[in-house]
């Protein structure tokens, strides 16, 4: 029997490609109304086109779910808030949110720049925060919500050349397992 989400709304972030888009795409397939988040860059979290978030929208879509995109950065909170209201104004309630955005600047600590290390730690620390404080009342409001997030053995046991995504990657564990207890 597999596990159905008819009825939920959930929002994934980073849904344009990677894992977010196969989160998106199995919850969708399970019954669940998604908003599919993407700002549509490249892996450097640079650039940006809406067409990553329409594709995915338009696959779930045609597989008979229902889909809305959401073109925000997570990296900004007024951006991240409004990833959470465009599930609240379609659909009225936000049941699951998975907190997937990423990018990478990888580069050995010793050539990185602290730009490309503070902008990985915004993306996938803070914009985890940011849409997990956005959609944190209404669960509590609703007395139900899953929250997933994304993380990586880089942060656990590490890898050459990705100190600023490793640190970002922990902070996320420490900061969900925190929450748990919450």
């Amino acid at each position: 029997m597999a596990i159905r989400y008819d009825n939920r709304v959930a929002i994934v972030t980073g849904a344009g490609a990677g894992l977010g888009e196969q989160h998106a795409k199995m919850l969708a397939s399970r019954g669940a109304k998604v908003v599919v988040n993407d700002p549509g860059g490249s892996v450097d979290g640079t650039g940006g086109a809406n067409s990553a978030a329409d594709r995915v929208v338009a696959e779930i879509k045609a597989a008979g779910g229902e889909a809305v995109a959401s073109y925000a950065s997570v990296a900004e909170y007024a951006q991240a808030e409004s990833i959470i209201k465009t599930a609240m104004d379609t659909w009225g309630r936000l049941d699951i949110l998975v907190a997937n955005a990423g990018i990478l600047r990888d580069k050995s600590f010793n050539k990185m720049t602290m730009e490309d290390f503070e902008f990985v730690m915004q993306v996938h620390l803070m914009g985890t925060v940011y849409c997990t404080k956005a959609a944190w009342q209404i669960m509590r409001d609703a007395k139900y919500g899953r929250i997933v997030v994304t993380t990586s053995g880089s942060g656990t046991v590490g890898n050459f050349g990705q100190a600023n995504y490793g640190a970002a990657k922990m902070a996320v564990n420490g900061f969900i397992n925190v929450l748990r207890h919450e």
